[in-house]
């Protein structure tokens, strides 16, 4: 179990991780296509797609209440959709960097709540 002051932290940066997975789907898809149309579309239509399904089975409060595996199948799919969408445009060092933040701080949060479940029982 982490520490008060880094568990809270690392709380606040999956929250700044989820939001950023969100705007690099939206500046993909406002990046992608041949017309004002389809960046329109892509652009709210992919961050919309990953917020609807985070909020469905990976929020806290989720709509859907699933087992963890699932969470993290979820969660693990909306972070690789923003990696490979900023190495699509272009951004390597940026997907780089953000798949490996988001990778780490996923496993420590896992683990961390896990952990202060288990200590309740």
């Amino acid at each position: 179990m982490l520490p008060q002051p880094l568990h809270v932290f690392n709380e606040g940066l999956a929250f700044i991780l989820e939001v950023a997975a969100l705007a690099a789907l939206c500046w993909w898809g406002f990046s992608t296509g041949s017309n004002v149309g389809v960046h329109v579309l892509l652009g709210l239509g992919a961050p919309l797609l990953a917020a609807v399904l985070w909020g469905t089975f990976a929020a806290p409060k989720a709509r859907i209440n699933v087992s963890l595996p699932y969470v993290l199948l979820v969660k693990f799919v909306v972070f690789a959709a923003a990696t490979l969408a900023l190495w699509a445009i272009d951004r390597h060092s940026l997907a780089i960097v953000f798949g490996v933040v988001a990778l780490i701080n996923t496993t420590v949060a896992t683990k961390d709540r896990q952990a202060l479940v288990n200590q309740r029982f």
